[in-house]
């Protein structure tokens, strides 16, 4: 599947001490690429919960490569790798453009919840969406 991509200017508060981006803040700019990538495809998260469906992160994984400091710019490229029977990986790849060096690489799975909050099967109609490719429909903004 086609890749989104998310530039982020690291923010000061997004920093420790020694001024490089505390480690956390990958699984925000995780989130902030996937919200992209649906954007990319014409809906929203919200859009899933208004059908009565939930989207919660069950395993995440980041392999930190190398530093991102207070005011880089990043890229955070994202990706669908692999859709399940209820469950789906995005993969992502943090780039900082100063350097232009690969700094963190991570995936993250979810799990698709209906409105009992059990794991659910994916809909034919929720597939659609997940299957889009960027210019399939129109960007949602």
């Amino acid at each position: 599947m086609a890749e989104t991509i998310a530039k982020i200017r690291v923010r000061y508060g997004e920093t420790d001490q020694m001024g490089h981006a505390y480690y956390a803040n990958y699984l925000f700019w995780f989130e902030q690429a996937r919200g992209e990538w649906c954007r990319d495809r014409g809906f929203a998260y919200l859009d899933l919960e208004k059908l009565g469906y939930f989207l919660p992160v069950v395993e995440v994984h980041a392999r930190y490569k190398g530093e991102v400091k207070y005011d880089d710019w990043i890229q955070v490229e994202v990706r669908v790798t692999e859709i399940k029977r209820a469950a789906i990986r995005f993969d992502y790849v943090v780039t900082n453009e100063s350097t232009g060096a690969i700094s963190t690489e991570g995936y993250t799975w979810h799990v698709l919840m209906g409105s009992e909050r059990k794991a659910v099967s994916i809909p034919a109609s929720i597939r659609e969406m997940l299957d889009r490719q960027p210019g399939d429909v129109p960007r949602l903004d």
